[in-house]
């Protein structure tokens, strides 16, 4: 967990380092509402309850080429159900590719990996935290639309890729998937 951290890290300052007078970095907050998605016999979206919860966070815009952008984020973000008040708390890093869409000034459409580090999980007001893998993986898609201003409202779909029962109870393939809805600044 630490040596990927630590690639993250060193991959994100090497490649903005070399585009140093470019950058841009912001400020986003805003909704999720998660739930379990996967195998289990109850299988549909929100059929295991759907938790609401938010996100909060910073990112940064690199440049690429033209129309073209990387988006590192650093998110804390509300994931989990209401089924058995299922509360599951991440950091997220997105990392996403991003792309300004020349035809309409200011919206743009965004698509990459994100990886969640387990901070604290609760079922029933009970720490739950052994039962729960420490990391987690989605792939996201979305769209932002930015006014001149810097500010900017971005829509985001997080579908989990991996389980997150450290040991599955019901032997039901179980994954964080997230849509979220968000507002942010630009600086």
């Amino acid at each position: 967990m630490k040596k990927l951290t630590l690639i993250v890290a060193i991959a994100i300052f090497s490649f903005t380092n070399s585009n140093a007078q470019e950058f841009s970095f912001g400020v986003k907050g805003g909704v999720n509402v998660a739930n379990f998605g996967g195998t289990t016999s109850y299988a549909g979206f929100g059929s295991l309850g759907s938790r609401t919860g938010a996100h909060i966070g910073v990112l940064m815009e690199v440049p690429i080429s033209g129309d073209i952008s990387l988006q590192p984020e650093l998110l804390y973000s509300m994931k989990g159900s209401t089924w058995s008040d299922t509360n599951l708390d991440y950091i997220d890093i997105p990392i996403l590719g991003k792309y300004n869409l020349p035809w309409v000034e200011g919206l743009s459409g965004e698509l990459g990996p994100v990886i969640g580090v387990l901070m604290s999980a609760k079922r029933n007001d009970n720490d739950a935290k052994d039962s729960f893998k420490t990391m987690d993986a989605a792939i996201a898609i979305g769209a932002t639309y930015k006014l001149n201003m810097g500010v900017f409202f971005s829509l985001r779909y997080n579908k989990g890729l991996l389980e997150v029962w450290e040991d599955n109870p019901n032997n039901f393939t179980n994954k964080n998937n997230v849509f979220q809805v968000s507002a942010g600044y630009a600086f």
